[in-house]
């Protein structure tokens, strides 16, 4: 199985999903300790769904670090990789 980690590179960040907010928003937990409000673009609002206790990958933004982007979401069996790859 293939299985897309974050690029350290260009800033993303893994994170849980804690709480869904409504128009699009949620409150995330990073991986680097901060709490999130993170916005779920145009391009996966359909598409995908995403509920609390989901993992995703994350981009803080440059001018205020309490936000974020969502940009991918990973489903179960991925979740299970990344924890048995020390991931999270």
């Amino acid at each position: 199985m293939r299985v897309r980690t974050p690029r350290k590179e260009k800033g993303e960040v893994l994170a849980i999903v804690d709480a869904m907010l409504g128009a699009n928003h949620i409150k995330i937990r990073c991986l680097d300790g901060k709490v999130r409000l993170g916005r779920i673009p145009g391009k996966m609002r359909k598409k995908i769904w995403i509920r609390e206790r989901d993992v995703v990958i994350v981009v803080p933004w440059d001018f205020q670090d309490e936000k974020a982007n969502v940009i991918w979401k990973y489903t179960r069996p991925q979740v299970a990789w990344l924890e048995r790859k020390g991931f999270l």
